[in-house]
């Protein structure tokens, strides 16, 4: 059944940065037209043949075993630390580039991401500064010589080498703001594919375990079940399109220009749905209880309330070992009085959090010193304290290393 991806769609297709998806064999899945303007191949031409097709044909080879060695031990990384890396187009053309990696599971089978960005233009800017050095270097010492040689006009001399230098160091830090204006915009980039690949995780997973049993349910008899997965395909996909939406308006949260849409809220049935989704993402043996005290209902913005429930809740089915169970509790009180309020709590018996990390959870891109071998961006915590601070909630948390982590969102039930 068709369902709107637009959004989804518009993301793919105009990224500045190139998008490449590989299978365990190096075979490469899928690619955007990003990579295909970088590299100056169709799609089509790309599709099937091995990620080495894009490197310089001197160092194809040698990469084979690189690529063999990061499949035994896959993690997030960008590569070419201590060395530069390189592309090479359809028709031989070499140009540099950054790449970073990241992996996900689908089905049993391990495929790997990589995001590339040209980045000639830094490197051009970098090897101008290196000439502007040099030839700083080389006019001071002629300039040196000039002073020695003309001491009887030490007086102009010395104005001519100040108004020189004045000149040259204004140069030099231009360029030098210029370089780090287009690395911070790589920064912001690379921070922007991480978040999107940790917020679109959750739903596209939903999206592609049930587009795969639908194919199990051919017979007229199982109608139901193949409906039921179709509207999860739906409902992830509306998610989807939401989640961009809050991405596009996150930069704008410090200049207040986001706005919160409160509308009625049916507490049992948000929870319940958000948990029927992530139950596909559960380990072996892993149970979710949910338990809800008090209203029904209350006025708040729903999208921002979901989001904050499957960012806790993913936390606690990663950081969770199997056969063990996560308590999902609402509790709503005082809805009709000025001093209602909401309360979300999600517990787990994970491996916790080190005291000393904690302070630092809530900011951008931390990860806690004792999960480092599992997946993660750093960015969960984070995003539920900003969206909690968009709807005037408070945040707690309470954790030990190896005995689980508990936390509370508290939302007023009036604006």
């Amino acid at each position: 059944m068709p369902f709107d991806t637009d959004h989804i769609a518009s993301l793919f297709a105009n990224a500045t940065e190139g998008f490449i998806i590989t299978d365990k064999n190096g075979n490469i899945f899928l690619v955007n037209p990003s990579t295909c303007r970088m590299f100056d191949y169709a799609a089509e031409d790309l599709i099937g043949q091995k990620i080495e097709i894009l490197l310089p044909s001197k160092v194809r080879h040698g990469h084979l075993a690189l690529r063999d060695k990061f499949y035994e031990a896959p993690e997030n990384r960008v590569m070419g630390h201590g060395r530069d890396l390189h592309g090479q187009r359809k028709d031989g053309t070499i140009f540099p580039v950054e790449v970073s990696l990241s992996t996900y599971l689908h089905q049993g089978d391990r495929y790997v991401i990589a995001f590339v960005i040209d980045i000639t233009v830094r490197k051009n800017i970098e090897q101008h500064m290196d000439l502007q050095r040099s030839e700083l270097a080389k006019l001071t010492a002629d300039m040196q010589l000039l002073n020695t040689q003309l001491e009887k006009k030490v007086e102009e001399r010395t104005q001519i080498l100040k108004e020189a230098l004045a000149r040259l160091e204004q140069s030099q830090e231009e360029l030098s703001v210029a370089l780090d204006k287009e690395k911070e915009l790589n920064e912001i980039k690379s921070r922007f594919v991480s978040m999107a690949s940790h917020e679109f995780r959750t739903p596209l997973s939903t999206v592609l375990s049930s587009a795969s049993l639908l194919r199990n349910y051919t017979r007229a008899d199982e109608e139901e079940k193949s409906s039921r997965h179709i509207e999860k395909i739906k409902g992830s996909v509306k998610h989807l399109n939401d989640l961009l939406e809050d991405f596009l308006s996150l930069g704008r949260l410090e200049e207040q220009k986001v706005s919160v849409k409160p509308e009625k809220c049916t507490i049992k049935n948000l929870v319940s749905e958000v948990i029927d989704e992530l139950k596909l993402l559960a380990k072996p043996g892993q149970q979710i209880i949910y338990k809800h005290e008090g209203g029904v209902s209350f006025s708040t913005d729903p999208r921002i309330l979901r989001n904050i429930l499957i960012n806790l809740l993913s936390n606690a089915i990663k950081f969770s070992g199997e056969n063990r169970e996560i308590i999902v509790e609402t509790k709503l009180a005082g809805v009709h009085s000025a001093s209602g309020e909401f309360t979300l709590t999600v517990t787990d018996d994970g491996v916790g959090i080190p005291e000393d990390d904690q302070r630092n959870l809530f900011t951008s891109f931390f990860r806690g010193r004792n999960v480092v071998n599992i997946q993660g961006t750093g960015l969960g915590l984070h995003i539920v304290k900003r969206y909690t601070d968009l709807l005037n909630g408070r945040i707690h948390l309470e954790s030990k290393e190896g005995q689980g982590t508990r936390i509370s969102i508290k939302l007023p039930t009036k604006a």
